[in-house]
């Protein structure tokens, strides 16, 4: 899956995206409830899990900055 946030461009990963994707591809039948799901983005892969009570995302984590902002 590819992301493009409106003001940041293209992005590595979205979380919100692959979990929506997954439910879309579920109600349109083109994979079951209750199981794995791998989503490919370009910051690594995600694993959703789309079931009656929840959906549930597994992935790798990194850190990627550290910063202090003065207000």
């Amino acid at each position: 899956m590819r992301v493009w946030e409106r003001g940041s461009g293209e992005t590595l990963a979205c979380g919100t995206g692959a979990c929506a994707s997954v439910v879309a591809a579920v109600l349109n039948g083109y994979f079951n409830k209750d199981e794995d799901i791998t989503v490919k983005l370009l910051g690594g892969d995600l694993v959703i899990r789309y079931t009656d009570e929840a959906v549930l995302m597994t992935g790798e984590c990194e850190k990627t900055f550290e910063g202090v902002v003065e207000v």
